[in-house]
């Protein structure tokens, strides 16, 4: 059996080349900060993978996504091994466009510091007097280019997102820079009302688009995982402070609160940390991983 190597690591995930697709893989790292940390978090990555599986299926309706199928038996043989099973998906290659789509529906972290701060989040000015954590009067779009390993990602404005795709695809810039705003707000919006039947409140996410070869704009990446957005339960929610999460946020705050950590969490942490992964996962799929 050929062995197989990654043509593209990120913090978290290994894509591998196959031809005209790609294969994703969500390994059981964990990144804070944009750190990978020491620690692997087990069954992390299937997590991952199943729940965007769930969400492309659901959202195919506003627009088409990259996933072909998570099943390994679709894939080459070097896949079939233990490792890669349940945390696999089959795509389609996409010219995916740098720029981060992320919707904040609610006001917090990053986005709350620049409030109280300027009265805006990323150049959008709110209404004042809003509380930590408070659901916003409509969700708002807040692009930022998309950065290499290492480097952080830049906020952007809307107009600034027009000039930073014309820059890369010529008399395109306006029209990309527009679906990409109209389908994050489409996809969140759905997907919100969606969790929030269940008793999730979904406060903010991020999605990424590519294009396929007839350059029509496609859902890539992952979706609405506990890695790119912040899941809130509904139980309990109360605007005025921070809430608890379903996220890494556990591990986001035990880091904050231990200097001399060298990027190690306590295993009681990375265990309370799938653990959240895992709930999150029932409640919106409805039936256990």
């Amino acid at each position: 059996m050929q062995e197989l190597k990654p043509i593209k690591e990120g913090k978290v995930r290994e894509i591998y080349d196959n031809g005209d697709t790609l294969i994703m893989v969500a390994t059981d790292r964990i990144s804070c900060f944009d750190v990978i940390l020491n620690n692997q978090v087990t069954k992390k990555g299937t997590v991952l993978t199943q729940m965007s599986r769930f969400w492309f299926d659901l959202t195919k309706d506003i627009l088409p996504n990259h996933m072909i199928s998570t099943d390994t038996k679709d894939m080459p043989e070097f896949f079939r091994q233990p490792r890669f099973t349940g945390n696999s998906m089959l795509c389609r290659k996409l010219t995916m466009l740098p720029v981060e789509c992320i919707v904040r529906g609610y006001i917090t972290g990053s986005g709350w510091a620049s409030y109280v701060k300027t009265g805006k989040v990323c150049g959008i000015t709110l209404p004042e007097g809003l509380k930590e954590s408070e659901k916003l009067p409509e969700p708002i779009y807040t692009p930022s280019t998309k950065a290499e390993i290492g480097d952080h990602d830049e906020n952007i404005s809307f107009e600034q997102s027009v000039a930073y795709l014309e820059e890369r695809f010529p008399g395109k810039g306006q029209e990309y820079a527009e679906k990409l705003r109209d389908y994050t707000l489409a996809l969140y919006k759905k997907c919100a009302d969606y969790a929030a039947q269940r008793g999730i409140i979904i406060a903010d996410t991020k999605f990424e688009f590519g294009l396929d070869e007839e350059g029509n704009i496609v859902l890539g990446d992952e979706m609405l995982t506990p890695d790119s957005s912040r899941f809130w339960p509904a139980d309990g929610y109360e605007a005025g402070h921070s809430q608890p999460s379903f996220d890494k946020q556990f591990a986001r705050d035990w880091l904050k609160s231990h200097e001399g950590h060298n990027w190690q969490l306590p295993q009681e942490i990375v265990d309370k940390t799938i653990e959240k992964y895992l709930q999150a996962y029932e409640l919106l799929t409805g039936k256990p991983l």
